[in-house]
């Protein structure tokens, strides 16, 4: 028994370096046609003309310099089977047979149907010309540029003038082959017109989804940057907010110590020391806010970011509120340090939202009951001072409010801010954890 050997496949480094060898050359030829295509774009008769001008050199001029596809000398049945037209009648026939080219792409079923005309008549009179092959073009012209409804009457009209070719050439060759020649030839033609047609759709079509994907891609980064612009605004709102409630509230404390006796003269002094720093604090916080938006690559002194607030942070912010005059009550229950860092910050925005609420509603003097409570798979934060209940009709949904909302609508919860039953006003908020924020 004859065993065959496996075929070796090429080596990886063979393939590699026979498409490294051609890919200069296809780069080139890509750059060719697109050249080509933008040139037809800008001057389409161009090409057409050019068209016909092969044509009528390569088909056209021998059978005129040669009397005709029949030679004089030749074969006694070739002379019998077809007729030698005069050079006037010749030149007429290649006119009807090429110039009706000029139009195949704007009106390929007319430029089709007039080269069958002029093809079928000087079949019938019994003549043969090399200019015959335009009758190819042009039906490769109607399957490219044509509707294609009008293919089935083209179809017929082709086998049909074909046929009569057939019964024609029967002395020479036999109808059986002519006919196998003959459409072998026209359904190659036929095939290449819907091959490059389809293909041409087919780019057409990657091209208009390749336009929609960037314009897809293109929102997409517009609504990045607006749910980012958001957020910076969110942040700002809670930085400079809380920050310059403060602040005012301290200076109208210092100016009240500071106009008093001469023994409030010290606490005059603290509170105008805490308006330092708290200025200095939302100064540094604002430029760290506005640093992410800057879009330089300069090198910058210093480090200019730094982590957000979380949870951690709540002591130092109760702590500037109490130096502004407000007793604050702060208490957590859970496992606070096992939230997730998100979570710790929409926590710490919330609280200073609502202490910023209590400094400019209720001013120094007020009680704040701050509580945490870090569930299983829950979060709930409760802020209550106990400011006068007339401010509950002061107090409306500003941006400090709808930034809290939105915050705690990331995780799923709700909010509500309100009179508190007894006086003063409550914020509670129900944040809603997964399993890594709310495992103990």
């Amino acid at each position: 028994m004859t065993t065959l050997s496996p075929v070796p496949a090429p080596a990886p480094a063979a393939v590699t370096e026979e498409l490294g060898a051609m890919g200069p050359l296809v780069a080139r030829l890509g750059r060719a046609g697109r050249r080509l295509r933008g040139a037809d774009l800008a001057r389409p008769w161009v090409l057409d003309t050019a068209l016909v001008a092969v044509v009528f050199l390569m088909f056209c001029l021998p059978d005129l310099l040669h009397g005709g596809v029949v030679d004089a000398d030749g074969p006694r049945r070739f002379r019998l089977a077809f007729t030698r037209l005069p050079l006037a009648a010749m030149l007429v026939a290649q006119a009807g047979l090429v110039l009706p080219l000029l139009w195949r792409r704007r009106r390929p079923a007319t430029a089709f149907a007039a080269v069958a005309a002029v093809f079928v008549l000087q079949w019938a009179l019994g003549a043969a010309l090399h200019a015959d092959v335009a009758l190819f073009i042009a039906l490769y012209s109607l399957a490219l540029h044509g509707r294609p409804r009008q293919l089935p009457w083209a179809c017929a009209v082709m086998a049909a003038a074909l046929a009569l070719v057939a019964l024609r050439v029967s002395v020479v060759v036999s109808v059986t082959d002519a006919l196998f020649f003959l459409l072998s030839t026209a359904t190659a033609a036929l095939a290449l017109g819907l091959v490059i047609r389809i293909r041409r759709a087919q780019l057409a079509a990657l091209r208009d989804r390749a336009d929609r994907l960037e314009t897809e891609r293109d929102q997409r980064s517009r609504l990045a940057a607006a749910s980012e612009r958001a957020r910076v605004a969110r942040e700002m709102h809670d930085i400079v907010g809380h920050h310059l409630s403060v602040v005012i509230t301290l200076a109208d404390a210092g100016a009240c110590a500071t106009a008093g006796a001469a023994a409030e003269s010290g606490r005059g002094a603290e509170a105008l020391r805490l308006i330092g720093d708290t200025g200095r604090q939302a100064l540094g916080e604002l430029r760290r806010v506005l640093g992410v938006l800057r879009d330089t690559d300069a090198p910058r002194a210093g480090p200019q970011l730094s982590p957000q607030p979380g949870l951690a942070d709540l002591d130092a912010l109760c702590h500037g509120v109490r130096a502004a005059g407000v007793d604050v009550v702060y208490r957590t229950a859970g496992r606070a340090e096992a939230l997730d860092e998100g979570v710790q910050l929409t926590v710490y925005r919330i609280v200073q939202e609502a202490m910023t609420n209590t400094l400019k509603h209720a001013g120094a003097g007020t009680r704040v009951d701050l509580a945490i409570d870090v569930g299983a798979d829950r979060l709930g934060i409760q802020v209550r001072d106990t400011g006068k209940t007339v401010r509950a009709g002061q107090r409306h949904d500003g941006q400090g409010l709808l930034g809290m909302r939105e915050r705690v609508a990331l995780y799923g919860g709700h909010l509500s801010a309100g009179p508190a039953p007894g006086g003063g006003w409550t914020v509670a908020a129900t944040l809603e954890l997964g399993p890594r924020e709310g495992a103990a």
